[in-house]
Parts: structure tokens; C-alpha cells; sequence
């Protein structure tokens, strides 16, 4: 099954609008057909904006990364999957292990992101992940299976096919630590089957998966050679134009 390999930085909390327009300066010209590869930024909501008039005539896709589950109404400082629908966001991030962390996201609040991001017409990145504690245990398919069965509750098969799961343990992000390919390969797999038993076959082979996790150049080759993997979500490597671009290349 051939799938477009997606490529998507994750700026997190970093850059200022004048920054974001000068890397997009930078790369614009250099991005590899979307005949070949999805490139992606997930940038800071406060430039969405920006970002979305920056990339207009390129290759370049933006995602935000999250939003709330209602389009409008009292939610003081939460963002509107109506609004960045409006602003041409393509893809939102939600699910990330910061945002599990940190803000105590849950399995059923992903999942009704999930359906108010295809609701506006833009593509969730639905991330998972587990513990280093998970894994060693040894439990971390079972784990990262529950995340994702609840995730994609009561989405459509065509949503399902056309959504990205980012697989990425929790241990790797951010630490220098990075999951062997046979790891990549292993738990995208499991997830993989995991879409399988939830729908069916066909809707298995279509969506795509990354991995994510300290992920650079100079690794990014062996997990795209994996036969389940088809992309990466990437965060420091995604910052410095020559590194997002040099990851590109790396799909080739």
C-alpha cells in the first residue's frame, strides 16, 4: 500500500511572527512537490494568520496546534476550530503528551476535537504515546490501543482514512532519546492493527502514521524506511530552515 509520506514540524511554543515569516522566506522555494511528500508547520495560534498568507502559492501546509471542540461561545481564551478553518488552517495537532500532561487532556476531549476539527473541514494529528514506566512494563500497545480506539470514537471510515496518527513515546520527545526503528516499526504496526479491528481493513491501509521523538536528519531515513511508517512529527528539528528542509530531502 503506497501512502504520501507527511512531514510536520511542531514549533511548540516557540518563534515570534517576524521569526515564522522569515523561515518561511527561507524555505518556500525549496519544498519538494506535494506530489511527493506533505510538509507541514504546526505553528503558534497567535500567527496562524500570518503563517496561512506566508505559504499561499507553495507546497507549505499549516497546522494548528490545538483547538477547542466547540466552533464559538464563552470559553475564554480557547481556540475556534471555526475560526482557523476561516484563517486556511489545513491540519490541527491535537492529543500531544504536553497537552495530556500539562492540561489534562483526555482521551473523550481528543476525540470531540476530532470531530469539531473534520466538522470545519480541516485534518486532525491525532497523537499518542506512552510512558517510559508504560513501556517497560511492557504495556505500551495496550496503552497507546485505548488512546487511539477512543480517539477515533464515532468518526466516519472516510474521516479515518484521511486523519494522521502521530505515535510518539513519551520518553523520546525532547530527550535526545530516540526509539529504535524496529520500535517505530513495532508500535505503528500495533496501531495500525488497532484501525483495523475498529473499522476494517481498507481504512487501515490508508491512514497514515508517523513517528515522532527526537527525530533529525541524520535518523529520519531509517524510520521512514519502516513499512508502517509514513511521516514524522517533528519538534526542534522543524525550527531551523536547513534542518526542516534537509528532513524533506530525507523522503527522496
Amino acid at each position: 500500500m503506497s501512502r504520501k509520506p507527511i512531514i510536520a514540524g511542531n514549533w511548540k511554543m516557540n518563534k515570534t511572527a517576524k521569526e515564522s515569516r522569515g523561515f518561511i522566506e527561507n524555505v518556500k522555494l525549496d519544498i519538494p512537490s506535494n506530489d511527493l511528500v506533505d510538509a507541514v508547520i504546526g505553528a503558534p495560534a497567535v500567527f496562524l494568520e500570518a503563517m496561512t498568507e506566508a505559504v499561499q502559492g507553495t507546497d507549505l501546509q499549516v497546522a494548528a496546534q490545538n483547538c477547542f471542540w466547540e466552533d464559538e461561545g464563552a470559553f475564554t481564551g480557547e481556540i475556534s476550530p471555526k475560526t482557523l478553518a476561516a484563517l486556511g488552517v489545513d491540519y490541527v495537532i491535537i492529543g500531544h503528551s504536553e497537552r495530556r500532561q500539562y492540561f489534562h487532556e483526555s482521551n473523550e476531549e481528543i476525540n470531540q476535537k476530532a470531530h469539531a476539527i473534520f466538522r470545519n473541514g480541516m485534518k486532525p494529528i491525532i497523537c499518542c504515546g506512552e510512558t517510559l514506566e508504560t513501556y517497560e512494563a511492557g504495556n505500551a500497545e495496550e496503552f497507546v490501543g485505548q488512546q487511539i480506539t477512543a480517539a477515533l470514537k464515532d468518526l466516519t471510515e472516510g474521516q479515518v482514512q484521511s486523519l494522521v496518527i502521530a505515535y510518539e513515546p513519551i520518553w523520546a520527545i525532547g530527550t535526545g532519546k530516540s526509539a529504535t526503528k524496529d520500535d517505530a516499526q513495532k508500535m505503528c504496526y500495533a496501531i495500525r492493527q488497532v484501525v483495523t479491528e475498529n473499522f476494517n481493513q481498507e481504512v487501515a491501509d490508508q491512514v497514515r502514521i508517523q513517528y515522532g521523538g527526537s527525530v533529525k536528519p541524520d535518523n529520519i531515513a531509517e524510520y521512514l524506511a519502516c513499512p508502517d511508517v509514513d511521516g514524522a512529527l517533528v519538534g526542534g528539528a522543524s525550527l531551523q530552515p536547513e534542518s526542516f528542509l534537509a528532513l524533506l530531502e530525507a523522503v527522496k
